[in-house]
């Protein structure tokens, strides 16, 4: 049996603590941010229509973005017009519970909060883009690209699943996420004022295709680094420089010694593998992690034959 045949290995997202907690963890808190957040500014809000102090101090605006406040890249993400009601917030909440609770499921809660703050950020700096080159930009409020980031990436990973449309009209999800960007590009490149910030859903679809196409992991790349900085901290081996007039034994088995002390390296580094994977989720996996992996599976593959 290869290593690639083992249940552990199968394992796809969540680690061992991630199956002790609820399903959508991570989701739900977001959720409970983004309702507090409303609720908050629909109790400083003076006058309809009007923001109020606690939007003012959130909201992306480019302008006060470009004095420095750059906060406003990411806490943009967690609030909702008040003047719609709730039927804003209750949109983008129902779509980032539906996708959202199946990436973090895949991902991992770590992970899934990691793309999702990202995708915030990253359609912050792409409106904030946009506002530059224009000569004048609304401020901007909402999740939606977030959540968008969120529909491509389960449209992905579950091409085939069926959502139901208006709660009647079934469609397959890819479907569902191709007109709603092929609608965002189209309000986009004829520049109608739709008074959305297609931008900030566009950005977001792009950045779950990228990541999607990455196959990497945020969190891996972060314990990568951990264990780089405590490698280097290590004392440093000394190499064993053989005295070249001394007759050193040799010894002979079917299995040579150099390839028995390749072997103990490669598990060694298969162990921490697997333990990395038992914790934080296969998605928390580097190259070189993946790379272990397959040469660990040749290796297991010689010992058979």
């Amino acid at each position: 049996m290869g290593i690639q045949d083992r249940d552990y290995y199968r394992n796809e997202g969540p680690s061992a603590f991630d199956s002790l907690l609820p399903s959508g963890l991570v989701c739900r808190w977001l959720i409970a941010i983004n309702v507090i957040a409303w609720l908050l500014q629909v109790a400083t809000q003076s006058n309809p229509g009007q923001a109020s102090w606690f939007t003012d101090w959130f909201i992306l605006d480019v302008n006060k973005v470009l004095e420095g406040e750059v906060w406003r890249l990411l806490t943009f993400a967690f609030l909702h017009d008040p003047d719609l009601g709730s039927l804003h917030l209750i949109f983008n909440m129902l779509f980032l519970w539906w996708f959202g609770s199946d990436i973090e499921q895949l991902y991992g809660r770590r992970e899934f909060l990691v793309i999702y703050l990202v995708s915030a950020v990253l359609g912050g700096i792409a409106y904030t883009g946009w506002g530059v080159l224009q000569t004048a930009v609304r401020p901007c409020l909402g999740a939606s690209g977030a959540v968008t980031t969120m529909l491509v990436l389960c449209a992905l990973h579950f091409p085939r699943r069926i959502i139901y449309v208006f709660l009647v009209l079934p469609m397959p999800i890819w479907l569902f996420a191709v007109l709603n960007v092929a609608r965002d590009a189209f309000y986009w490149f004829s520049q109608r004022d739709t008074g959305v910030a297609v931008v900030v859903h566009l950005a977001g679809a792009a950045f779950g295709l990228a990541y999607y196409k990455w196959q990497g992991s945020f969190t891996g790349m972060f314990h990568g680094m951990l264990w780089w900085q405590s490698a280097r901290s290590r004392p440093r081996l000394k190499l064993y420089r053989p005295d070249p007039h001394k007759e050193e034994p040799v010894a002979v088995s079917a299995n040579s010694a150099p390839s028995a002390s390749v072997d103990e390296h490669l598990e060694a580094k298969l162990d921490a593998v697997l333990e990395k994977i038992a914790r934080w989720g296969k998605g928390s996996l580097t190259q070189q992690d993946e790379e272990v992996l397959k040469q660990a599976a040749e290796m297991y593959k010689r010992r058979r034959t």
